[in-house]
């Protein structure tokens, strides 16, 4: 659908007289259909709402989604970000160590070329030598050239560019690092990465089992943090204040307010915070729950040191696109 900035009578300028929206207002013109694409693929709300959303918001894609909330027309912001790259993510694990690294190409054709796959696995290798800095990577040498001289090989002889977007790593003294990837199309290579620390002097053999069981979780539920403590204090802030504003809107007393805001938080942190959240393996039970049975079966305290997750191509834009949300490490 286009717009024609120069004419007052297309789709974004409709003038909303009366109706739910109160006030009439006149859609502006820099609210795009990418844009109203975005807010419902996040919350599933009507068109005409996220078209409302967006301009009482000036274009801003949190604060629509927020208005949204508080109107009761949206579930809240999921964080995985939108797929808008190809290429592969790369694991590879070393005793106490392991690594992610993603590497973008311009077409999912190249993900199945074996030269691109073996470009991927050195670069994975290379991480866990050199650590998660991308520039140091490139430096380094692989026998008598540089990293950077190998991708650039392989862009000459694949035909297609290719960049090393980013990389992580985690390490463990005493424990296990675990990992898992996700529609994999060879071994440690598919679309979605994880790696999980677990810091623990029990039996290897179930750290190893429950690590993998963890890390596929993260592939699927996709926690923002490992609890409460380590969520971003803006984004609890946030959900605190829609949750509130949410209420007092519904006319709520002021105990009552804070009382729906705790319980609120509760599912909040349920939906987002690994050891809160169901085990994808047996719903009836938390992350934290499985975690202490893991405990008895490995015969020692385990403790989830950390874990990253990356999918690929989150947060970057086809030309055309909205803008996607990054998604970071934890």
């Amino acid at each position: 659908m286009s717009v024609n900035p120069g004419r007052g009578h297309g789709p974004w300028t409709r003038t909303h007289h009366h109706g739910f929206y109160g006030s009439s207002k006149v859609m502006p013109t820099n609210i795009t259909a990418p844009m109203v694409k975005e807010l419902r693929d996040k919350t599933g709300a009507g068109m005409m709402d996220c078209k409302a959303a967006l301009s009482e918001s000036g274009g801003d894609l949190d604060a629509a989604v927020d208005w949204l909330r508080k109107k009761g027309l949206a579930k809240a912001a999921k964080k995985a970000g939108r797929i808008a790259a190809e290429g592969l993510i790369g694991v590879a694990l070393a005793a106490g160590k392991g690594v992610l690294v993603e590497v973008n190409s311009e077409t999912d054709f190249v993900a199945r070329n074996d030269l691109f796959q073996g470009l991927v696995k050195m670069i994975a290798d290379v991480a866990l030598d050199v650590g998660a800095d991308v520039e140091k990577i490139l430096a380094a040498r692989v026998g008598d050239r540089t990293l950077a001289d190998a991708i650039a090989e392989t862009i000459a002889k694949v035909g297609e560019n290719m960049t090393l977007r980013r990389a992580a790593a985690l390490s463990v003294g005493t424990g296990v690092v675990a990992s898992y990837v996700h529609n994999s199309v060879a071994d440690g290579l598919g679309r979605i990465g994880v790696i999980v620390t677990l810091e623990s002097a029990g039996r290897s053999d179930e750290l190893k089992a429950f690590g993998r069981m963890v890390a596929m979780h993260v592939a699927s539920a996709n926690p923002q943090a490992l609890d409460p403590a380590a969520l971003d204090a803006a984004s609890v802030e946030r959900e605190k204040n829609v949750l509130a504003d949410k209420a007092r809107a519904q006319g709520k007393p002021a105990n009552v307010v804070d009382k729906i805001v705790e319980s609120g938080l509760k599912t909040f942190y349920k939906e987002v915070c690994l050891l809160d959240q169901a085990f994808i393996f047996d719903d009836k039970k938390s992350v934290a729950q499985a975690l202490k049975e893991s405990e008895a079966r490995a015969g020692a305290p385990i403790r989830i040191g950390g874990f990253v997750r990356y999918a690929l191509g989150e947060g970057i834009d086809r030309p055309g696109s909205a803008a996607a949300t990054t998604a970071g490490a934890h």
